[in-house]
Parts: C-alpha cells; sequence; structure tokens
C-alpha cells in the first residue's frame, strides 16, 4: 500500500467551451465534476495503475463528502480527518478553439492545529506495512511548516520510501529529514536555491545542492521540457513523449504517482522516471485530472526517450 497524503484536497469543476469570450456570456459544451488535488490525483494514478493507495488528509462539508463519495466509487482506500472548513472548489477552464487551459483556484481554508494532530495521529498508524509515503501539495493553512518533515522522519523509522512534492518553505523544511525523493518543478527549484537557472547545467548544479541538503534524489520537471533527475548514482534525462494535451492540469501529480510505484517495485530512478512522464503525458490527455489509463501509460512509455547523463 501507498500512502497518499495531502490537506488541501479540492472538488474540480472542468469546464470546456469552444472558443471564450472574456466579458461576455458563455456556454460550455461539456462539464465535469470531480475530484482532484496533488494527494488525491496521485492515489487515483496509483490505483488506475495496479496499486494499492491510501489516500488521507482533510474533508469538510458537501464537497468533502462528494470527494469520499468519488473515491469509493473508484473503489480507493480512504481514511480523511473530517474538518468544520469546506473542502475547496478548483475550476479548470478549456478554450479548444486557442488551446488554452486557465485554472481558477480556491484556496483552502484555514484547519485547526488539532486537526493536524489527528492526521499526524492517523499516518502514524497507518504506516506500519506501506510500501512508501508520498506527500503532496502545499500545507493548509493553520498547519506547522515542519508537518512534512516530521512525517519523514516517521516514515524514515519504518524504512519506508518517502517522495515529497512541495514548494517554499514546506520543501526546505523537509529536505532536514532527509527524504528519499523531492519532486519540485523547475521554478520551485529555482526559489529554493534562490537563484536563476538559465541552463540545464544550472539544474543540474542546483539538484546537486538539494541532495547535498538532504535529499536522496531530486527529479526536476518543467512542463513539455525534458525532465531531470539525480540520485548518487547517476543524473538522468528524460524526454516526454510528443503529444497534443488537453488539460496538462495534475500532469506532475501523475508522474509522481507512477515514478513512485515502480521505485517501491525496485526500479532505478531513471527507469521510474520514465514511466513517470509517460504517466504524465497520459494525463495531459484526458480533460480531468487524475484519470489515465494504464493502456495509455504503457503505450505512451514506447515513446519516452531515456538518456543517462552521468555516473
Amino acid at each position: 500500500m501507498i500512502l497518499c497524503v495531502g490537506t488541501t484536497p479540492a472538488a474540480q469543476r472542468v469546464m470546456i467551451f469552444e472558443q471564450l469570450q472574456w466579458d461576455a456570456v458563455n456556454r460550455a459544451v461539456t462539464t465535469l465534476d470531480g475530484s482532484a488535488g496533488k494527494s488525491v490525483n496521485v492515489a487515483k494514478v496509483l490505483q488506475a495503475l495496479g496499486g494499492r493507495p491510501l489516500a488521507v488528509g482533510f474533508l469538510g462539508g458537501d464537497r468533502g463528502r462528494a470527494i469520499q463519495k468519488d473515491l469509493a466509487g473508484r473503489e480507493i482506500a480512504t481514511e480523511f480527518v473530517e474538518v468544520g472548513a469546506d473542502t475547496r472548489q478548483c475550476v479548470t477552464v478549456i478554450d479548444r478553439t486557442a488551446g488554452t487551459v486557465t485554472e481558477l483556484v480556491e484556496e483552502s481554508a484555514r484547519v485547526e492545529s488539532g486537526d493536524f494532530d489527528r492526521l499526524f495521529s492517523t499516518i502514524e498508524r497507518r504506516l506500519p506495512g506501506c510500501a512508501a509515503l508520498v506527500l503532496s501539495g502545499t500545507i493548509a493553512p493553520g498547519g506547522p511548516v515542519a508537518f512534512y518533515s516530521e512525517c519523514v522522519r516517521l516514515a524514515r523509522q519504518h524504512g519506508i520510501l518517502t517522495v515529497v512534492d512541495a514548494s517554499k518553505a514546506a520543501l526546505a523544511d523537509a529536505l532536514r529529514a532527509r527524504p528519499d525523493v523531492v519532486k519540485p518543478n523547475q521554478a520551485e527549484l529555482a526559489a529554493t536555491v534562490r537563484r536563476v537557472l538559465p541552463d540545464e547545467a544550472a539544474v543540474i548544479g542546483a539538484l546537486q545542492e538539494l541532495r547535498d541538503r538532504g535529499a536522496g534524489a531530486v527529479v526536476i520537471t518543467s512542463g513539455r521540457e525534458p525532465v531531470l533527475a539525480g540520485d548518487d548514482q547517476s543524473v538522468w534525462r528524460i524526454a516526454n513523449p510528443a503529444i497534443k494535451p488537453l488539460n496538462p492540469i495534475g500532469s506532475g501529480d501523475a508522474f509522481t504517482a507512477a515514478m513512485t510505484l515502480r521505485l517501491a517495485a525496485g526500479d532505478d530512478l531513471g527507469t521510474a522516471c520514465r514511466w513517470g512522464a509517460a504517466a504524465g503525458a497520459a494525463n495531459a490527455l484526458t480533460p480531468m485530472a487524475g484519470e489515465v489509463q494504464l493502456e495509455t501509460v504503457r503505450n505512451l512509455l514506447e515513446e519516452t526517450d531515456l538518456e543517462r547523463l552521468s555516473g
């Protein structure tokens, strides 16, 4: 089982328009509703790829109940902490003519410190026997910056693979707990090392800096650009398959899910990231985040190039 932790799930609405006109009435040709948020997306993709996810975090109100129902319908195991604050909603707006995707994000409401204590207790109880722990997204307002680092320390006591997909202070603090893998995007990497990264050599240098600060391995995504990944053995470049994306929202989460599943199965970092890139591309072909098909991922894997740069 892979424990998927996130404190900011979301009810997700996707609205597709033939051509969006600003400052005018627009009528969607398709509207889809579902569950999302980074950790929920990870759990959905793990389930689609044959993994056994357990999704935990915070849910509240009618939206929270709708997310719980959606995940139950997908036969995804859950143990959410119910909170007083309503779960947020995010809206994706797709303009078919322009080929643009706009994400309207509602920020999460404040969560009480006692709720974080209950969530940590849930994680502590469910970790033994898990193959991996994935910590995704921002920490909800009201939570401690050190929440992820404390979770990593707990998992390390059980010898469990830890993957952190976070940014800003949460990422910087998590490095102190020595997670097995961190997965920032290139902008988040630049913010963490506090400098501009103008080329691949600069990105690899920053990647190594995060390893020096505690990460066992570092994976850097950058949209359609190649993924760079490094550990104590090698540095790899993974070229994403060429696709015409419909909605790339959640592709980073799909990457995290597939990569973690393959690492837990014993693959090396480069091979695991090749699966991650294929899953990320498969996600971008779907209107709703996290709803990939295993067959599509396998087909795209054949179009995903892996190159060892060193080691």
